[in-house]
């Protein structure tokens, strides 16, 4: 092998600087035009000497030579001997050359600078902002929820990390939600499984992650080598707190376990079920959490109140103006939801308000006092023991087994559950009820003689369940098929049953409204604004699990009429004390003749206190109780 020899040295030095982009060619270019600037200068010194006397001698001559090479157009001035004139035209040609290069590689070093930014490899600088690592329809829920939330707020960031080209997410971003207000939307090229790529988004200043459920098959799985990556990285000493939903109940541990104590993981899936087994028993109830969970309506907030400081929480619910008290969250953490009319607040308590707005909260003061009780219009509920009911369900998934076993413990002894799915009995894996008889019976939820020959008539609830196992569009047209037969069925027999539907995508809930089902649960949007206020609110997780959770307070839809007396009016101070005497908390009403309006559906929550209010005896009153 032949041995390097001392130009091959130099060739090789030459090489790698060149190798280290634009800002070494223009190092190059500037070095090469200094030499011949300071070349033809020296020259005509020694070769016309009479002429550079003329000229400034060498400092003048390295000038005008200087001004040749970055501008040609000025040797058309120039005078003197041939020798003289030939150095200038040199000087003046060599510039030509050197300028027109370093134009180009200034222009291709700005090309390849913007095409780099437009793979978003490059690192934000942010404080306070909220990063969503991945991918998904889930995104534009909550960066809309998100853009409404930081209304108030001079400036906000949301940053993004996905494995998608940073313009089309841009672009997608824009077309999807629209006006932007306030709120700057910064998308980052890279794997959130990879910890050097989420470092792109300053995970360590952020004030909160979300982790966006991809729309894969092990979607649960990439959700928890995501909480394991976060998990893995060195935190300073500030740590955000991280959101996220596993859709597999079976693997909410691990998730829990991956995310650690800074994380809060939804069971997307158990969330899904109690509110379609709810919705079955008291129509309206998803509508109510779309209000509660979204930030364009009303929301939990939670603030202290020294004034309060040794009232207890039932006078509380009269001492204010504006919002609703709901609860109260301890110093220790421990969140009451609904507590005991006689629980006394402590000057520590953080008080969980509903409201429009945080800034739309307000104390009663002596120049507004609370509006009086009307006494006259309050009645007493008259008690309903529970009856057995008849429910039909319509088709099937994974979830059907774990609402048929909720479904036995809120239903009264002796009710019966009929099974209707194109496939071959699931029901004979189910372990026996106590108080749910379930039978099967093979049919095809679409065709409508299939549906007649189920006895439609004869049911009080129906439950339409989203097929598995194709795509959302098709699987919620399916559904539409199915609520458009049994509506037609319904008005023909005169109103007999309920009907609650599963909805995948939150855009077909608007067509849907044509079938007038009594209610949708869209779980994929609930999930996606329960992230987005726990990633604004931690705290609010505890008063979310309680509020799903059968063994505290929930939110009921009861009959008006066990609270005011139907037609007359009144206000919605007085149905806040007819809930009050019965333990409980008043946050709104459902007019029954608006259950298929768009876009509230005949929910109003944390109306005017002092504004006249009528309500029907079918109509619904909101509140928090037990049971």
């Amino acid at each position: 092998m032949r041995r390097a020899t001392r130009w091959d040295r130099v060739r090789y030095w030459f090489d790698r600087t060149m190798s280290k982009g634009t800002p070494a060619l223009i190092g190059w270019l500037g070095l090469a035009s200094a030499g011949l600037v300071l070349v033809v200068a020296t020259a005509a010194v020694v070769i016309a000497p009479r002429d550079s006397a003329d000229n400034g001698a060498w400092p003048g001559l390295v000038w005008r030579s200087l001004l040749r090479t970055l501008d040609p157009g000025t040797m058309g001035d120039d005078t003197g001997t041939g020798p003289f004139l030939a150095l200038m035209l040199i000087a003046t040609i060599g510039g030509i050359f050197i300028v027109s290069s370093l134009i180009g590689v200034i222009t291709t070093g700005l090309e390849g600078k913007i095409a780099e930014l437009r793979k978003g490899r490059s690192r934000i600088v942010e404080h306070g902002h909220t990063v969503l690592l991945g991918w998904s329809e889930q995104v534009f829920t909550v960066v809309a929820e998100l853009v409404e939330a930081n209304q108030s707020k001079r400036r906000s960031c949301v940053a993004i990390l996905a494995n998608r080209d940073k313009v089309e997410m841009e672009d997608a971003i824009r077309d999807r939600v629209g006006d932007l207000g306030r709120t700057r939307i910064v998308c980052r090229t890279g794997d959130p499984l990879k910890v050097a790529d989420v470092e792109l988004v300053s995970p360590g200043s952020a004030r909160s992650i979300l982790i966006v459920t991809p729309e894969t098959a092990d979607a649960d799985t990439r959700v928890i080598k995501v909480l394991l990556s976060l998990g893995s990285r060195a935190w300073g000493r500030h740590r955000p707190h991280v959101v996220a939903a596993v859709h597999d109940s079976a693997n909410l541990p691990a998730a829990r376990l991956a995310g650690g104590e800074s994380a809060h993981v939804i069971d997307a899936d158990d969330m899904a079920i109690r509110l379609i087994v709810q919705s079955h028993r008291q129509s309206g109830l998803s509508q109510v959490c779309t209000d509660l969970l979204d930030f364009a309506g009303h929301e939990f907030y939670m603030r202290r109140e020294p004034a309060l400081d040794g009232v207890t929480f039932g006078d509380a619910l009269a001492a204010y103006e504006l919002g609703i008290p709901s609860g109260l969250r301890r110093a220790d953490g421990t969140v009451l939801l609904n507590p005991p009319m006689d629980t006394v607040i402590r000057g520590d308590d953080e008080v969980i308000v509903l409201a429009e707005d945080d800034l739309m909260i307000k104390l009663a003061s002596a120049s507004a006092p609370a509006p009086p009780v009307r006494e006259s219009v309050i009645t007493t509920a008259v008690p309903r023991p529970p009856v057995p009911e008849r429910t039909l369900l319509l088709g099937w998934n994974h979830r059907a087994p774990r609402i048929i076993e909720l479904l036995d413990g809120f239903l009264a002894p002796g009710s019966a559950l009929t099974v209707a799915a194109p496939r071959e009995d699931p029901t004979a894996l189910l372990r026996p009820r106590e108080n749910l008889a379930v039978d099967f019976v093979r049919a095809e939820p679409t065709e409508r003689p299939s549906l007649e020959s189920l006895d439609i008539g004869s049911y009080q609830h129906i439950v339409v369940l989203s097929e598995e196992g194709v795509e959302h569009e098709h699987a919620d047209a399916r559904t539409l098929v199915t609520l458009l037969h049994l509506r037609d069925m319904e008005d023909a027999l005169g109103d007999p049953f309920s009907i609650v539907s599963e909805i995948n995508d939150d855009a077909n809930r608007e067509i849907a409204q044509v079938t007038k089902a009594d209610d949708f649960v869209v779980s994929e949007k609930l999930i996606s604004l329960m992230l987005t206020q726990l990633s604004e609110n931690r705290y609010l997780y505890d008063v979310f699990v309680d509020l799903l959770d059968p063994a505290g307070s929930e939110i009921y839809l009861k009959p008006a009429c066990d609270y005011l007396a139907p037609g007359e009016e009144a206000d919605f101070a007085t149905l806040i004390e007819s809930a009050r005497r019965r333990g409980e908390v008043a946050l709104g009403y459902r007019r029954t003749e608006l259950f298929h309006e768009p876009p509230g559906y005949g929910v109003v929550l944390n109306p005017d206190r002092r504004a006249p209010l009528t309500l029907a005896a079918d109509d619904r009153v909101i509140v928090l109780a037990e049971d």
